[in-house]
């Protein structure tokens, strides 16, 4: 059996990981009664009190309604959870297949590159559903609702990419979610202004969350779009990846290194020599 061509590696590599991510039905469950559940909590909980909502842009203090900024905030702590745990699960979940399609000639560039790819599918299929049912709570103008939708799909990004990595890097599932867990909540918890009284500190420019929450804030209560924020959330997802290949690359590598300091033929010889 010949080893699969590069032109058609990815293809492959990219259908396996959107057929794990479709699988899992638990995380489409949690989607479509978490969300739900979660705006209508923080909507009962939160009242329509003004807030004052700094801009890191541009320097301006918004004055803001406080249900709305935490529908948002809530929307953001969900998809940080539903995304993360997804990810991280199918990832762990596949993860044998795609050591074996590295010692079959798989470039594991390929194959972390069609993850990343599935995760922004996800991301996106997933933010655009939590911003429409976000419309039974809250009507933002035209603008604002792209800019909330915009600011989903890359908080989700940021998260499942964070899975990723998880996903290659730590050795249990327990592990994994309890990162996941702990920094989503800790993470959108500083960015809200409504139970955080230091939510406009600079400290915050450091969290994942920051661009996400800036964009969205820009964008839906009149500040304009932070164009900042976007990149800088769009950086983390990219280091999240780039840390992702990186440790896939030495964990497979190492095997590989071993069996062949060993003598021991390479899966793709042993493939082409049995064909």
């Amino acid at each position: 059996m010949p080893e699969r061509p590069l032109a058609r590696q990815f293809p492959t590599a990219l259908v396996f990981a959107l057929r794990n991510q479709a699988r899992n039905r638990l995380a489409w469950i949690l989607l479509a009664a978490f969300v739900p559940a979660w705006y209508g909590l923080m909507a009962a909980l939160i009242p329509h009190d003004p807030l004052t909502y700094r801009l890191f842009s541009s320097g301006r203090l918004l004055r803001v309604d406080g249900r709305h900024l935490g529908l948002v905030t809530a929307g953001m702590n969900s998809l940080t959870l539903i995304v993360g745990f997804a990810v991280f699960a199918a990832i762990r979940r596949a993860l044998p297949l795609d050591r074996r399609l590295v010692f079959a000639g798989y470039r594991q560039s390929l194959l972390v590159g069609a993850k990343a790819l599935a995760t922004a599918v996800v991301a996106v299929v997933v933010a655009l559903y939590a911003t429409v049912v976000l419309l039974a709570f809250w009507r933002p103008a035209a603008a604002g609702f792209a800019a909330v939708f915009a600011a989903f799909a890359l908080m989700a990004l940021e998260y499942g990419a964070l899975g990723l990595l998880l996903g290659v890097l730590v050795k249990g599932d327990l592990e994994g979610f309890f990162l996941i867990i702990m920094g989503g909540l800790t993470d959108t918890f500083l960015q809200n202004p409504v139970g955080n009284p230091v939510a406009n500190k600079p400290i915050l420019q450091w969290f994942p969350s920051f661009g996400p929450m800036q964009f969205a804030g820009g964008g839906a209560f009149g500040g304009g779009p932070s164009w900042l924020g976007l990149g800088l959330g769009l950086a983390w997802a990219a280091a999240f990846a780039a840390l992702a290949l990186v440790v896939f690359q030495r964990r497979t590598r190492s095997r590989r290194h071993a069996h062949t300091s060993a003598g021991e033929p390479s899966s793709a010889s042993r493939l082409t020599s049995a064909a």
